[in-house]
Formats: C-alpha cells, structure tokens, sequence
C-alpha cells in the first residue's frame, strides 16, 4: 500500500463507483465490483456503493406523497444498509490492523481520534456531495445554483484536506508515531436480542 497516495487511490474509486452508479441511477441496480473480494479496493468499491444506494433512499424517503407502507420498507432498508455499511467500515479496519499492529511504537505514540476506515468512510460521502452538488449548482433553474456553487467548492476544498489528513495519519502509522485500537461500534437496536422492544415481543 503507498500510504502518501492512498487517499488518492480511494478517491479514483469512490469516483468510479459514482460514475459507475448514475449509468442506471437505481436504488436496485446491480454493483458490479470489479476488484476481487476481499481486496481493499473490493471493500471500498462497494461501501461507496452503498453510500450510492443509500443517498438515493433518503431522497426517496422524504418524498412528501408517499405511501406510508412504502416508507416504513424504504424505512427498513437504510436501516439494513447502515448496518452493512458499518461492517465494511470495520472490515477495512481489521485490514489496516493487521498491516499495522506489528509496527514497533515510537516513545510518545499515541492514538487516532478516529480510525483509518472511520476516516476514509467520510471521504466516500464527502464523494457523493461534491457529486450531488456540482449538479446543483450547474442548474439554470434553481434559485440556489449560486449557494450550491459556493458550496460546491467548500466540499472540494474539505476533501483536500481530509485526503491530506489520511495521508499523514496512514505515514504515522507506518512510521509509529500513531498506533490503532479496534473498537466495534456495538449497536444494538438491530439485535433481536438487544433491543428491548424486541425482545419484549418474544415474551
């Protein structure tokens, strides 16, 4: 892995899968992956297709006609699909983990504010709304094109940024300065078992 491009590298594919994405522009479109699983850019192909998928549910979900049986399945789905979406967070993770857990320390290394995939899956939404908003501000129609091009470059000036911070925090870790920790996010409110208002319905 070339950690001074890797934000780059991540980049080029939340990109792809974008472009990728829009061919068909439907929430039940295929992903096809074409990077072999379990590689890395396999995991990041399809948890920026995800992210696809699931900022299309949300525009569809606040459709204000909908049905309300419609809602509570579209409801459903993007529940299922944060759920799959953390899994290949932290399946990324458990890769950078392994890469790096065997690097000696260096006195005084310290930890992340937050761990490399947890990063990286920011930069995959940051992604789509720099996808998302370029179209808006391209728009002849709409009263907010100008605040949508000021954003526009607010989010692409931020994406510079996070990929620079990726960077630097992928060469601490290689260099020991920085060490990782692996903390699962543990959410319990789709665990039958966990829930209390599940469980409850089981009594």
């Amino acid at each position: 892995m070339d950690t001074y491009s890797f934000s780059e590298h991540c980049n080029r594919i939340f990109d792809k899968v974008i472009k990728d994405y829009h061919k068909e522009d439907n929430v039940d479109a295929l992903c096809r992956n074409p990077w072999p699983d379990p590689s890395t850019e396999h995991l990041l192909y399809r948890k920026n297709w995800i992210d696809n998928v699931q900022w299309h549910l949300e525009d569809l979900i606040r459709d204000p006609a909908i049905d309300p049986e419609e809602a509570l399945r579209l409801k459903r789905r993007i529940d299922a699909s944060n759920q799959e979406r953390t899994d290949l967070v932290e399946q990324l993770d458990d890769l950078f983990y392994r890469e790096f857990s065997g690097v000696p320390r260096l006195p005084g290394a310290i930890l992340n504010t937050e761990t490399p995939a947890w990063a990286i899956d920011r930069l995959s939404i940051l992604a789509l709304k720099i996808f998302h908003m370029q179209i808006e501000a391209k728009r002849n129609d709409s009263p907010k094109a100008l605040s949508c091009r000021d954003k526009w470059e607010i989010l692409t000036l931020q994406r510079k940024d996070l990929s620079g911070a990726i960077d630097q925090l992928f060469s601490d870790l290689k260099a020991g300065k920085k060490y990782m920790k692996l903390y699962k996010q543990m959410k319990m409110y789709n665990d039958p078992f966990l829930n209390p208002v599940l469980y409850a319905k089981g009594k």
